[in-house]
């Protein structure tokens, strides 16, 4: 039997469920988009840009709704996805990256896009495969699957030479899709080992990160076995309900909201389930973990990186949490957790109450407005956020409530990722709403994937944080140097854009807009239309998050460094700019 490399692929792909394939195709890929036309399985989708592709099938593997795939021209094509290929690599993000490759068999140099991708490809991806004749094709593209979603999930990646992909060739009988390994058990020693010294303990507290979102339940009835606060990552927000009376926010550092601070004082204990410990994850390095630290994840690998652990469990979250939770309670381990959940009730309720008092008014207040979109959106609204400044604000003040979904890029922090992944994040879960929150600058670098939103009838709203700055690094910008290099942006007239686009377009100038401009943005996505909002946005408060990394890199500075930095910060407040 002889098939064409194009036809293989799509035949391995509606094995595996593959359904959407997103990208722009090109002289080498034609005859593998064809095939995805001809299929009533797999949907191709065509982008603005190859990277904003590649922030689409981020949000499918992210949301846990399967794995999506890239489809890309060899060289440009494949640059132009490195950005998204390498977030999701480090945040962990199931996706399978295609991309054509020159002729295997025409004997000429210097052919069209000719590099070697494979070696492009080798530190963003788990694995990597350059196909050799059309029989590989399908046995492959399993394996490559098979990676993808086992162990620490992440991108893979397969060259398909256009010869083969264009050409028939001799394949045998099709392999039949063999399916996933079984999950390995887990290790029961270890986890006696780690009930004892949680046993032994007075002040446990949970850490939760992206690892751990399909353990929410287990998670709820481990805390409250040991009445211990429970931390999230800012990837594994939605990791662990915020409505609980024991969740504490984001991060338990320098670098927290005051209730995660006060709750993890004096912490003896902790158990990280699904994190790293990365430097977005920990506020620079700033947590303080006991030696008490029994450390759950999928990935071996993670173990000892930063924090040495005194029990180190590799397994998936939801087996390793319940045979925990199980041992505790055969030793009688129950704590009350009264105080403690009263004491976090009154800490995050003097936070906020706080926070909304901030301002003059002239211009939006970051809490005010998440308190409406908490009481306007449902509880399982998908969030996405860019990267920037915003990104914090969210984490603090916008609870992951229910069944609430937050994906941002993380580990990599890749601006730009929002408005593509929402559109990524709708295909993944039409019926679920999808709310981006993206600050200006990260707006402008892929606003034109709103074309594919509104080409496909998405009803997202789009909530632009307009400050006329690249406000985190801005802020950081102010002290050290008293001036803002390449941070001030040319405002845009984001209301011609979003027309451009051919997007609707509300504007909140003001607090007093919040309710019924938004109200507003809900109905229009509702209509299947994508909608921007401009929000005038008062970032002059800096949220904990940023305030505590921006001490703690502080604090690490050797003594002549603090005082050069701060004696060219004083110079420059006292002399006119330019005599410095």
């Amino acid at each position: 039997m002889k098939r064409t490399g194009a036809w293989l692929v799509r035949f391995a792909f509606e094995q595996l469920g593959v359904r959407y394939v997103f990208g722009i195709p090109g002289v080498h890929t034609t005859e593998l988009f064809d095939e995805f036309a001809s299929s009533d399985r797999i949907e191709p989708v065509l982008v603005s840009h190859e990277c904003g592709g590649g922030f689409m099938a981020d949000a499918i593997g992210r949301t846990g709704q399967g794995v999506a795939a890239l489809a890309v021209v060899p060289g440009a094509g494949l640059t132009h996805a490195a950005s998204a290929i390498g977030e999701a690599f480090l945040d962990g993000v199931p996706m399978i990256v295609l991309s054509g490759g020159v002729r295997l068999k025409n004997g000429r140099a210097f052919q069209l896009h000719d590099i070697d991708q494979q070696a492009l490809m080798a530190p963003l991806t788990k694995a990597c495969w350059k196909i050799q004749d059309q029989m590989s094709i399908v046995p492959t593209l399993y394996r490559a699957w098979v990676e993808a979603v086992s162990g620490r999930p992440g991108p893979v990646y397969v060259e398909l030479p256009v010869d083969i992909l264009m050409f028939a060739g001799e394949i045998g009988a099709l392999p039949e899709w063999p399916g996933r390994d079984p999950v390995v058990d887990v290790d029961a020693t270890l986890i006696e080992s780690a009930a004892r010294q949680l046993a032994a303990s007075s002040r446990p507290g949970l850490y939760v990160g992206w690892g751990a979102r399909r353990a929410r339940e287990q998670l709820v009835a481990l805390a409250e076995t040991l009445g211990a606060p429970v931390a999230t990552s800012l990837q594994g927000l939605s990791s662990f309900p915020a409505e609980h009376p024991l969740h504490v926010g984001m991060g338990f550092g320098k670098a927290a909201v005051p209730a995660a601070r006060n709750a993890f004082k004096n912490c003896d204990a902790l158990v990280a389930v699904g994190v790293s410990f990365s430097e977005v994850g920990t506020g620079s390095y700033s947590i303080e973990v006991p030696e008490t630290l029994i450390h759950i994840d999928i990935d071996p690998s993670v173990f000892g990186r930063n924090y040495p652990a005194s029990v180190a469990i590799a397994s998936d979250a939801a087996p390793a949490v319940t045979a925990l939770n199980h041992q505790l309670l055969k030793r009688g381990v129950a704590r009350d957790a009264t105080r403690l959940a009263a004491q976090l009730a009154r800490d995050k309720a003097a936070y906020l109450r706080d926070f909304r008092k901030h301002g003059d008014g002239s211009r939006v207040n970051p809490a005010r407005l998440f308190q409406v979109v908490d009481q306007l959106w449902p509880r399982d609204v998908t969030v996405v956020a860019d990267d920037g400044n915003h990104t914090f604000l969210t984490a603090e003040l916008l609870p992951m409530s229910g069944q609430r979904c937050f994906i941002s890029p993380t580990d990599f922090n890749c601006m730009g990722y929002a408005v593509p992944a929402a559109v990524g994040a709708k295909l993944s879960a039409p019926e679920r709403d999808v709310l981006a929150i993206v600050g200006d600058g990260a707006f402008l670098m892929t606003s034109n994937e709103l074309l594919t939103a509104n080409r496909l009838e998405l009803g997202i709203v789009y909530l632009i944080f307009n400050d006329g700055e690249l406000a985190q690094i801005a802020q950081a910008q102010q002290l050290p140097y008293n001036r803002k290099t390449c941070t001030v942006l040319m405002a845009p007239d984001i209301a011609a854009l979003a027309k451009a686009m051919r997007c609707d377009y509300c504007l909140i100038e003001i607090d007093q807009d919040i309710e019924s401009v938004l109200t507003r943005a809900r109905e229009i996505a509702a209509a299947q239309r994508p909608v921007v909002v401009d929000v005038r946005v008062d970032y002059s408060r800096k949220s904990a998050f940023t305030q505590g990394i921006m001490q703690a890199n502080s604090s690490r500075l050797p003594g002549s460094e603090k005082r050069r930095i701060g004696a060219r910060a004083l110079t420059r407040r006292l002399l006119p700019a330019g005599d410095d």
